[in-house]
Parts: C-alpha cells; structure tokens; sequence
C-alpha cells in the first residue's frame, strides 16, 4: 500500500467515524427530551412492551394504565389520562 493510499484509508475511516459519533450523541439528545406516557396508548399504537406482550404495537386496549407511548417532555401531565407512571389496571 502506498503513502497516498494509506492517508487515503485513514481520512476515510476517521471521517465514518465522526459520522457514527454524531449520529449517537443526535440519537441520546433526542431520548433525553422525550418521555414515558401511561394511559393514553389507542389499542395496537403502544411504543414498547407491555403486560402480557413483548413488543410495539400489541396494546389491546385504549388507555391502557400500563401501556406507554413516547411523547415529548411535559406533554404527558398535559393529555387526559396521562401519567408517567404506570397504574394497575
């Protein structure tokens, strides 16, 4: 491998790099500024598991106290029926 081609893999590779890194710290500023809701999933919208499923979108009932959405933060108080914890049914 030549001078050029190595310096040429180094900048490639450290640019791919950057782009990985960025997109990360995008991805966990997005997380930070969003939030848990509680009680206001629509049956088949919920954003993770739940009691008795394993994964999005298997809610069964509308409001569910125990199926949860993402929402921005301080939205939740604001929606009827919403809590950012869950409730027994």
């Amino acid at each position: 491998m030549t001078r050029k081609e190595a310096l040429l893999t180094a900048t490639v590779s450290s640019l791919m790099t950057l782009g990985a890194l960025t997109m990360s710290s995008i991805a966990s500023a997005q997380d930070a500024e969003m939030e848990k809701c509680y009680g206001v999933v629509k049956a088949g919208k919920n954003d993770c598991a739940g009691p008795g499923h394993t994964c999005q979108g298997q809610a069964k009932t509308d409001g569910s106290p125990q199926e949860f959405v993402m929402v921005p933060a301080g939205t939740c108080e604001r929606l009827v029926n919403g809590s950012t914890t869950a409730k027994a049914e």
